[in-house]
């Protein structure tokens, strides 16, 4: 990937340019899935994690836990979920906009001292398009956006995914790279300056 490709995946409609990645193990639970499809969303976070260098965890010690995955049907079904409120500010008026979007789908990050991601909400509405997904590709799709913070218009014209000639679902591997250049201990957990993508391309393109 070249440096200006790799800009325009972290710079957002606002123009500002943000890259973080998280500063700790990743601790998650997921909501609203049945059994086999836990198994395949716990299978891509563990996958994806471990493709970054990334721990998976049972508990984080400060949050319990860090990466929460709500599946639903309809948006009015977060204003149940007791103390959701208390963890996401300004949540109703979020709700009405997401609502009158129709969106399908929306993520929350929450920030360390250092920049790092230390928290994630994940919001899926299985309205018809997303239901027509199968889960792995999915799952796969939702922890690759998750596990950096990309642009808000990152993957809008280009899916993070590949299939192989043999109908398999990957990651594309320039993604899975740019993911690993991120995680390189030498570079910042976080980033704002658009010279960072300098360094990730550096990063790839340097010998394994």
């Amino acid at each position: 990937m070249t440096p200006d490709e790799i800009t325009d995946l972290f710079t957002r409609s606002d123009g500002s340019f943000l890259c973080a990645r998280w500063g700790r193990p990743l601790a998650p639970v997921v909501f609203g899935v049945d059994d086999a499809t836990l198994s395949v969303v716990k299978g891509a976070i563990e996958a994806v994690a471990r493709m970054a260098g990334q721990d998976v965890v049972e508990t984080d010690p400060e949050l319990g836990v860090n990466l929460m995955i709500f599946f639903f049907r309809d948006w009015d079904e977060l204003r149940a979920v007791p103390d959701l409120d208390r963890l996401i500010p300004d949540l109703e008026p979020l709700l009405d906009r997401l609502e009158a979007a129709e969106a399908n789908q929306y993520r929350i990050f929450r920030f360390d001292d250092q920049g790092a991601i230390r928290a994630s909400f994940v919001f899926l509405r299985m309205d018809e398009a997303m239901a027509a997904l199968p889960a792995e590709t999915l799952a796969l799709s939702q922890i690759t956006q998750t596990m950096l913070l990309w642009s808000d218009r990152a993957f809008t014209d280009r899916s993070p995914l590949a299939v192989t000639p043999d109908g398999v679902t990957v990651l594309r591997p320039e993604i899975g790279a740019l993911i690993r250049a991120a995680y390189d201990p030498v570079m910042p957990p976080s980033a704002s300056d658009p010279s960072h993508a300098l360094r990730l391309a550096a990063r790839i393109g340097a010998p394994g």
